[in-house]
């Protein structure tokens, strides 16, 4: 005769109550009926533009195919399963990251606030473009050090800095850096770090 050991009562007991559970649920194996397939509707990407492009929450740099229409719309944004770091999956952001280009609330004017000022105005892109290079021109004066305290050339500006986006791509990052380091930037810093 076999004595029963608490692991063996265990394993039997596990299994019967599996077996029970499932036989509750109604499981039915045949194959089920597609009612989607009676509708005759088509998807609404179907003939749309798929562009691959890098999510901009983070620094993760998950992959994004955004569908636009024959007018340029934005009408879906997913996940890339071709891409290499996503696979295809998103987080809640990068989810809902077609909120970005369709959102009534989104602004889509150029707003200004003075130093000191409690308000906001609404500008030209033309204005603050200008007044960016502007400033980016009198602080890069302000601070340019030609040479350094041993009399060797630094070229460099000392008054600015730059955090990069994850939401740029390899080439982007590239022409950034370029011109940063033309202006003679010498603190770079990059989203992923901080």
């Amino acid at each position: 005769m076999k004595v029963l050991t608490r692991r063996d009562f265990l394993r039997t007991s596990g299994i019967a109550a599996a077996g029970l559970t499932f036989s509750r649920l109604g499981f039915d194996l045949t194959p089920a009926y597609v009612y989607a397939a009676e509708l005759r509707t088509e998807l609404r990407i179907k003939g749309a533009k798929e562009t691959p492009t890098v999510c901009c929450f983070c620094s993760v740099g998950c992959g994004i195919l955004v569908s636009t229409d024959a007018k340029g719309k934005v009408i879906n944004a997913e996940g890339d399963p071709d891409h290499p770091i996503s696979e295809g999956a998103l987080c809640a952001k990068g989810a809902s990251s077609y909120q970005i280009a369709v959102n009534e609330n989104r602004l889509s004017k150029v707003r200004y606030r003075a130093p000191y000022s409690n308000t906001w105005k609404e500008v030209t892109w033309e204005w603050a473009l200008d007044r960016i290079a502007s400033n980016i021109k009198k602080s890069r004066d302000k601070s340019f050090m030609e040479k350094n305290a041993d009399g060797k050339v630094v070229n460099r500006t000392n008054g600015i800095a730059s955090v990069g986006s994850a939401a740029m791509d390899n080439e982007e990052c590239w022409l950034f850096q370029k011109f940063l380091r033309s202006l003679g930037l010498i603190y770079i810093e990059h989203q992923a770090r901080i």
